[in-house]
């Protein structure tokens, strides 16, 4: 999905929260975009930074509890931001605030299912969004792109994928 929708814009400045091992933020840094990647795993973050270091670009790296609020996202500040099997649903309005005028933000997230594939792994509610919630948290944006449920492969958790540019 990051690919799909960011191959086609003009680079600037992305933010890969929740990043792990940071395929995206790498994908984007290689197309000359000025990454901030962060997760509150030191491992993944160093992973991040040996793998930015073999492609031979910069990614300004964080180490940050998102939930503790370790990161603070400064407003108007990036032109895509990236969340990826994350949900912190106190974090959105920060999100919103930190997208720049006609920036994007680019969204996967798990729903909660009907439990009935036992070949799904089970997952705490609390980080699944529900129906209609990813698609709420945008209200008034422009959505590009917008989808929930299962993805037609199978044992997969459905997902809700968003990407939504902030008019004003």
């Amino acid at each position: 999905m990051v690919t799909r929708f960011a191959s086609g814009l003009n680079p600037g400045r992305a933010l890969d929260l929740a990043c792990g091992a940071g395929r995206h933020a790498i994908w984007l840094a290689e197309r000359r975009w000025h990454v901030t990647a962060v997760d509150y795993s030191e491992v993944a973050i160093n992973i991040v930074r040996e793998r930015a270091k073999a492609s031979n670009v910069t990614i300004d790296c964080h180490i940050a509890n998102l939930e503790r609020h370790e990161f603070v996202l400064e407003p108007r500040t990036y032109d895509l931001i990236v969340l990826c099997n994350y949900l912190q649903r106190d974090l959105f309005a920060s999100i919103r605030e930190a997208t720049r005028i006609d920036g994007l933000v680019i969204a996967v997230i798990a729903m909660v299912d009907d439990g009935l594939d036992p070949k799904i792994k089970p997952m705490n509610p609390a980080y699944l969004v529900r129906p209609g919630e990813l698609r709420a948290q945008f209200e008034g944006w422009e959505l590009i792109s917008d989808s929930e449920g299962n993805s037609g492969q199978e044992h997969r958790r459905a997902t809700a994928e968003i990407v939504a540019r902030r008019l004003s």
